[in-house]
Formats: structure tokens, sequence, C-alpha cells
């Protein structure tokens, strides 16, 4: 299975290094890595939520990118769809807590009134990502959304290795 990440609340220790696959360790090189942020529903599969991640990096003129990890909210990391998601993909899966969450919130783009009601960020999507990505990361596609997922994709300050 893939691993569960957890991502740190600000003022916290740092969060680990973004793994870049089975026993790779990032070095300095250019693309930035990218981090897709993952809002779903109890019923979506993670069929849906992969489909909608082959549309966002193709929307974002990345379909051939080296995707870091997926985030979610920490209360959902452990469904089964976003677990299965990350391990068809190989990479690990970032569980974002509240706190970091409506961090990374204020960076936001998107404004969902439905999800800032319940989860006080305007996209969880974006949000995820964002947290994920770090303090230098930045939104390279904002939220699109399917049916039953939400998905939003951040490059972070970390560099792919080659």
């Amino acid at each position: 299975m893939a691993p569960i990440l957890h991502a740190r609340v600000p003022g916290s220790a740092p969060p680990p290094a973004i793994q870049h696959g089975p026993g790779r360790t990032p070095a300095p090189a250019t693309p930035r890595a990218l981090v897709a942020g993952i809002g779903f529903r109890h019923a979506t599969t993670a069929d849906e939520i992969l489909s909608l991640l082959a549309e966002g990096l193709r929307q974002a003129d990345r379909p051939g990118a080296h995707l870091a990890a997926l985030a979610t909210a920490e209360d959902r990391a452990d469904d089964p769809a976003i677990r299965a998601a990350a391990e068809t993909l190989g990479v690990p899966l970032v569980a974002i807590g509240v706190e970091a969450l409506r961090e990374a919130g204020r960076r936001v783009v998107t404004r969902s009134v439905r999800i800032e009601a319940l989860r006080g960020v305007g996209s969880l999507a974006e949000a995820a990502a964002l947290a994920a990505a770090g303090p230098e990361g930045r939104l390279v596609l904002p939220r699109i959304a399917s049916a039953g997922a939400t998905c939003a994709l951040a490059a972070s300050g970390d560099a792919l290795s080659s």
C-alpha cells in the first residue's frame, strides 16, 4: 500500500521530504515536483479519481509529468478509493490536518460555499495541494471537478531528481 505521510501544522516540526518513488531521494534539478490535491465524496471510485487527475495533468499541459504525491484531508486519507489511487500511481498519500488545510486555504483561488462551510477553506483540493507542496508551492491548476471528486495541482519547492 502507498504510505500515508502527515503534513505539519504551521509552527511544528518540518514535514518529511516528498518521496519520489521507492528508494529515490530528491536531487536539485528542474522541473518542480507536482502534488495533486484531491477532494472526493464517499462513493467516489479510484478510477474516477485517476481519470480526473489525468484530465488535470492534460489541462495543465503536463500529461507526462512526474507526480510526487497525492494529498487529501487527514480524515479522508484512509478511504479505500484514495489509497488505491495512490497505490496505482506508486506515490505517497499525504494526509493534511485541519490547521494545515486552513493555513494553505489562504492561498486558494477557488471558493465553494459548501466546502467553505464544511471545511473552512474555499477548495479542499487546492488547499491540500498547496499544503503538501510546502510554503513555496504554487498552484499549477486550480480545482477541476468530476461528479464525485475535485483535483488541483501544485508545484512544490522541491525539484525532481533525474
